[in-house]
């Protein structure tokens, strides 16, 4: 269901909370959280359309619920 609220790149699009996105805050991409750390496969997968390409998940949404998860 679309929403009429426009989409903050600076906030995790599935809790709502600061995705901590170096990019968005103007560092170099290297420099993310998420070139560390891997990054649950289901997570990715409840990313809206809209926000998908346009905003980050936070670290704590990142995280694999069991061993499903990618570096990409």
């Amino acid at each position: 269901m679309p929403s009429n609220t426009p989409l903050d790149p600076s906030l995790c699009p599935l809790c709502g909370q600061a995705n901590q996105c170096a990019i968005t805050a103007g560092l170099p991409p290297e420099s993310c959280w998420c070139m560390q750390t891997p990054v649950s496969k289901d997570a990715l997968a409840q990313l809206p359309p809209e926000a998908r390409g346009k905003a980050c998940i936070c670290p704590v949404c990142a995280q694999p619920v069991n061993a499903d998860f990618t570096t990409d």
